[in-house]
């Protein structure tokens, strides 16, 4: 059962496909909430602004310091001259770039050194330690802030591959399967659903992305559930539902899109956590259910297998979909 390619909202991994284009001030609105753009770029992007901001401090209070050497003759002064420099033993670009480097890392002044009678260099040193300090904090906390985003966290939580449609308590039911992979438990978890779909207004408008609530709860009951093996969530396809009419023909011909979310709060650090993913027509399947198969492994510990099934099939041709 192959999932035919079409354009969709949101991908199976939870990540946004939509994008807004041609929207005057988009870079200034960018620049204006930094910390969230330096904190949403690609890790290839990051790395390169982390190191770039070293090397771009260091060359330009170089170049400045070399202008302070040029400005006050030091450059190319000879052996044997009495000339008082304003930065000892920088004569070059290449001595001055490496007394900003030496400057800016604190590793020491026993060569190159300022002159305390050259007040200009004294506040171009200042103005380097604060600007270059504010910078390094920033780069360096957005570095370490993009490691312990919570979005890592949810990416150890799997929903099945397909949304499975079967009755249960006697009537006919949307269902899923969500597992944590990881050993740390999700506390506080809810899971919510929004069906997408065109709509036309009464005033002949066309809505692309109408949505709908879709409620998916559990057998047990309506509270937070104990995310500790695979769960299975499931929606009653019954009058107040969006999906109310749904058929296995009707889904050929279908043109909607099941956004599902997890929320939670992750034990370990109490941050709270999103994941998502999303299911059109052709991801449904019609007359198939959900079970697990609980595999005892060595020691104490057990394996959960998830499998997605035809109910009529017999048992050597069902298939499974989906692992964790």
């Amino acid at each position: 059962m192959s999932v035919s390619a079409q354009r969709r909202v949101l991908s199976k991994d939870g990540h946004n496909n939509a994008r807004v284009d041609n929207l005057e001030g988009k870079m200034q609105l960018y620049l204006h909430d930094i910390w969230t753009t330096v904190l949403d770029m690609k890790w290839r992007y990051k790395l390169t602004l982390f190191i770039s901001t070293f090397f771009t401090t260091w060359f330009a209070f170089g170049i400045l310091y070399y202008l302070i050497g040029l400005k006050n003759g030091d450059i190319d002064i000879p052996p044997t001259s009495n000339h008082t420099p304003c930065i000892a033993n920088v004569a070059t670009l290449t001595s001055a770039y490496l007394f900003s480097l030496e400057s800016q890392t604190t590793i020491g002044y026993g060569f190159r050194h300022i002159n305390e009678e050259c007040s200009l260099a004294i506040l171009a040193l200042v103005v380097q330690l604060v600007m270059t300090g504010l910078a390094e904090i920033f780069v360096t906390g957005a570095f370490l802030a993009k490691l312990a985003r919570p979005k890592k966290r949810a990416e150890s939580v799997r929903f099945s591959r397909y949304a499975v449609v079967c009755a249960r308590h006697g009537k006919a039911c949307v269902m899923v399967r969500v597992a944590n992979m990881r050993n740390s438990l999700l506390v506080q978890c809810q899971i919510n659903g929004k069906l997408l779909s065109p709509y036309i207004t009464e005033e002949g408008e066309k809505n692309l992305l109408h949505q709908v609530p879709v409620n998916f709860r559990l057998d047990s009951s309506d509270e937070w559930p104990f995310l500790v093996v695979p769960l299975t969530f499931y929606h009653e396809l019954d009058e107040s539902s969006p999906l109310a009419g749904l058929t296995a023909e009707s889904l050929k011909t279908s043109d909607f899109e099941l956004v599902l979310s997890l929320s939670a709060s992750t034990e370990s650090t109490g941050t709270f956590c999103q994941c998502r993913t999303s299911y059109t027509p052709q991801e449904f399947l019609w007359d198939w259910d959900l079970g697990v198969e609980v595999r005892r492994r060595q020691g104490t510990g057990y394996s959960q297998r998830t499998k997605v099934y035809a109910i009529h099939a017999p048992d050597n041709k069902r298939s499974i979909i989906f692992e964790d």
